[in-house]
């Protein structure tokens, strides 16, 4: 994973998150690998309710601003208020795009792009891995 000069939160060592997320999750939320699309748990999920980090616990997105955009991935117009999300300037595999960590604990979360047409408030859409996420369901 890119570093940053940030200090979060949550930090743990390399070793103690192997030890707390499975492969899977390791490889997406500490070396910002990407889920295939449309198996993600989350991909069509309707359940009302607030999208944390898997990794630390901070919420980041709400079931209200996910929206179908039919990329394969959940997709949401905004992060919740203030800086639960940081960006970061991505340009692997030859595109320009910006990469979504967890603020809390600098965990990837996905991508964010803009000026795609989608009928949302802010022309947005947070492109975000499932295993990235656990959904806390309303009560």
């Amino acid at each position: 994973m890119k570093s940053t000069d940030r200090e979060y939160a949550v930090t743990k060592t390399d070793d103690q998150w192997r030890e707390e997320l499975s492969p899977a999750e390791y490889q997406v939320l500490r070396q910002a690998g990407t889920e295939r699309p449309f198996v993600g748990e989350y991909t069509d999920t309707k359940t009302e309710g607030v999208y944390a980090c898997r990794a630390c616990g901070a919420e980041l997105f709400t079931s209200d601003t996910k929206f179908d955009s039919h990329c394969g991935w959940p997709s949401f117009y905004t992060p919740l208020a203030g800086d639960t999300v940081e960006y970061i300037e991505d340009n692997s595999l030859g595109m320009k795009r910006v990469e979504v960590r967890c603020a809390n604990c600098g965990s990837h979360l996905g991508h964010v792009f803009e000026g795609e047409g989608y009928d949302t408030p802010t022309d947005q859409r947070f492109c975000i891995n499932s295993i990235s996420l656990t959904l806390r369901p309303k009560p």
